[in-house]
């Protein structure tokens, strides 16, 4: 019988360097011969990324932005991660449900009962093994959102919103230190990879 896979998730304001770490673990994990699936939310499907590119870049109410969230997270759980995790493979997940606590109930405000329940009926009994939640304050990330070409809706947003962002993500690591490990992303590069690879490594 196949072990089941691990399901990692990364997760942290728009800026904080995420997709730097996860290439890292991504590779450092198939360096040492794990078989590792790389996605993302939203998308990560063909329905996944068409809802995508409406929820980045179309004004809509917070409400309709959570349900097409989890639409292409729907998807996501039962079309992707689910089969991967079942047939032995690492899924790592470039956000995961912690977003949506994070930006629509801290940045926009939605009750979280509301995302609860959602988060009931899409995956109730799926949660992330290991979250690694990269922090940075938001006038750093702005700085590095500055140099970046094209901003999306949310890259766009004003330094109260990731701020408010940023504690709502704190929160719920405090609430759940066991899955989550945070990482000061304002440190040294190397540094941080090393706090990562320590945290993926007792695994192995």
């Amino acid at each position: 019988m196949t072990a089941r896979g691990r399901f990692i998730t990364f997760e942290g304001i728009d800026g904080a360097g995420k997709s730097t770490q996860i290439g890292f673990i991504d590779g450092w994990l198939r360096s040492r011969d794990i078989d590792v699936l790389l996605t993302r939310e939203p998308g990560g499907t063909p329905i996944g990324e068409a809802l995508r590119e409406l929820i980045l870049h179309r004004p809509m109410q917070p409400r309709t932005e959570t349900l097409l969230m989890f639409a292409a997270r729907c998807e996501h759980v039962l079309g992707v991660i689910e089969p991967a995790l079942a047939a032995g493979r690492w899924v790592l997940c470039d956000r995961f449900t912690d977003a949506t606590y994070a930006y629509q109930s801290g940045g926009r405000g939605l009750p979280e009962a509301d995302v609860a329940v959602l988060e009931r009926w899409v995956h109730e009994s799926l949660q992330p093994d290991l979250t690694f939640l990269f922090d940075l304050a938001p006038e750093l990330a702005a700085a590095r959102l500055a140099r970046a070409q094209r901003s999306d809706r949310f890259e766009s947003e004003q330094r109260d919103f990731f701020a408010r962002v940023r504690e709502h993500y704190l929160a719920r690591a405090r609430a759940e230190p066991r899955r989550f490990v945070v990482v000061d992303t304002s440190q040294d590069k190397a540094v941080v990879q090393q706090h990562l690879a320590e945290a993926v490594g007792h695994w192995l």
